[in-house]
């Protein structure tokens, strides 16, 4: 019994490896007796042993499935973290001048509760998860600027809720001020209990605070954030303090090739699970259904959820934006329009598809979808550098208007009176930003022109109620929006979404 279980324990450590910290060795207990292993399996050379630990985030020790050696998060390695860090000091300093000091102050999200102990799925922040990739709650990030000649030179201090066995008991375990200091790379940790100590000597005047106050994220620590500093600061100097979540946001747009590779396995996740409910649609089903079919696959194939509620609106319903309600009947003839995506460690994908539920178009809804498909064609190939996505915006309305008239959809107007008319028709933008959220870096204009690394949507849609009197009736109680992720590159652009099916006979074929 021994001589098995030690090689199948020295397959796993072969496999897996050892915590990245000096005399680490893995514990292995059965029954009554334990069995120690070094890392060289020298039996001549006994060493002191310990069980791994779990923390509160997978690990590759404890989730070798899931996180690689050296990743703080999956798919993101430490010394990523540390040079985000790096050049969000940077930014600061050139933004602000380099003769003063500066510190940073990032909050982590709160624990959000539906109902007296019932809490919701814990989602962290995500300007805090893309500078320390620690997924706890109640956590500070504070980075301080360092003297020297580079301007990303910063020391990084992470204060995390201490070990407690009477909550561990409930809530799983915690990483402690030890486990998220192996686990993240900064430079210290400490106990959240201690911030307000910690933050005291930063009250003097040669320092600029960078902290989103006016934005509480977690409204208990931004309250003790401003109690042990920023209120009697205000008394002491004249020092102001900034906002940071802009500077972060502006990091945060332009994708790494770790970032673009998890954002294109969400989106090959989620047009999987399109092509699946698309199969498993037919007259009679129900939204709900749908929406449980589209989350199932999602999951079944390695997502952690779905991104946000997804919108599963049959007939008339889908011209209702944002309908998350999902819960009537798709009728024989009717198309259902499915906006969803899922999230992938932490980064998330935004797809749309109309289809018809009975695996066929009618003509009316064939050439209504045939021509917002023709035009997101003409506007995701303008996601080039140096466009912006207001830019597209107009380009789409300007089509819309066309494609309203060659329809019969609109008669008679012109110029700017067309461009209001396909405002009605269509009454949200081409395109926002895609990256950690669905609705990405919101404090970012889409008048700025596009870069390399950029991750965005395009997605068109005409939608005609079923009361617009204006319409011919076959057209009438129709909605359609097409909707692909793209990465924006130096030469055409690269659509990550591109396996979901989109075109008329594609989906026609699939659903036969």
């Amino acid at each position: 019994m021994f001589s098995s279980l030690s090689s199948k324990v020295l397959r796993i450590v072969g496999r897996n490896g050892f915590p990245d910290v000096p005399g680490s060795n893995i514990l292995i207990t059965v029954g009554p007796f334990r069995t120690c292993f070094s890392k060289k399996f020298s039996s001549s050379s006994p060493v002191c042993v310990r069980t791994v630990r779990y923390l509160g985030q997978p690990t590759s020790q404890t989730h070798p499935h899931l996180v690689r050696p050296g990743e703080v998060t999956t798919g993101i390695q430490r010394e990523e973290f540390r040079q985000r860090r790096g050049q969000l000091m940077s930014a600061i300093k050139e933004h602000h001048g380099k003769q003063s000091r500066h510190v940073v102050i990032v909050v982590s999200s709160p624990v959000k509760y539906m109902a007296v102990d019932v809490p919701y799925p814990f989602r962290q922040d995500p300007n805090f998860l893309y500078l320390s990739g620690f997924k706890e709650p109640n956590s500070v990030l504070v980075l301080e600027s360092c003297p020297g000649t580079s301007p990303s030179n910063h020391k990084a201090t992470l204060l995390v809720p201490e070990r407690n066995p009477d909550r561990e008991l409930w809530d799983g375990p915690r990483s402690g001020t030890d486990g998220a200091l192996q686990l993240t790379g900064v430079d210290q940790t400490l106990k959240i209990d201690d911030l307000g100590k910690f933050l005291v000597q930063f009250r003097t005047a040669d320092w600029t605070v960078w902290f989103d106050h006016f934005k509480p994220v977690h409204r208990h620590l931004c309250e003790q954030v401003k109690t042990s500093l920023l209120q009697p600061r205000t008394l002491q100097s004249k020092a102001t303090t900034q906002p940071i979540s802009r500077f972060v946001q502006q990091l945060r747009l332009v994708k790494s090739y770790s970032e673009i590779a998890l954002m294109q396995k969400a989106a090959d996740i989620t047009a999987q699970a399109f092509a699946d409910a698309m199969r498993f649609s037919f007259p009679g089903v129900s939204e709900a259904q749908l929406q449980g079919k589209l989350d199932y696959e999602c999951r079944m194939d390695g997502a952690d959820m779905l991104a946000y509620p997804p919108v599963v609106a049959g007939g008339n319903r889908a011209n209702t934006l944002h309908y998350i309600s999902n819960n009537q009947v798709i009728k024989n003839g009717e198309l259902v329009l499915v906006d969803a995506g899922c999230e992938y460690h932490g980064y998330v994908c935004d797809i749309t598809r109309t289809w018809p539920i009975s695996g066929k178009f009618t003509e009316p809804q064939r050439q209504l979808y045939e021509a917002v498909l023709s035009i997101q064609k003409t506007c995701l190939n303008l996601c080039r550098p140096e466009i912006s996505l207001d830019h597209i915006y107009t380009v789409m309305l300007n089509l819309i208007g066309l494609k309203l008239k060659d329809l019969g959809i609109v008669r008679d107007k012109e110029g700017y009176e067309l461009t209001q008319t396909a405002r009605r028709y269509c009454p949200h933008h081409i395109s926002h930003y895609l990256g950690m959220d669905v609705h990405d870096t919101p404090d970012m204009s889409r008048s700025s022109k596009l870069q390399p690394g950029m991750v965005v949507t395009v997605e068109p849609g005409i939608y005609i109620k079923e009361d617009d009197q204006s319409a011919p009736p076959e057209f009438r109680g129709i909605g359609i929006r097409i909707e692909d992720d793209v990465l924006i590159r130096e030469g055409d652009p690269q659509i990550l979404t591109r396996n979901c099916p989109k075109e008329v006979l594609e989906i026609e074929r699939l659903m036969a």
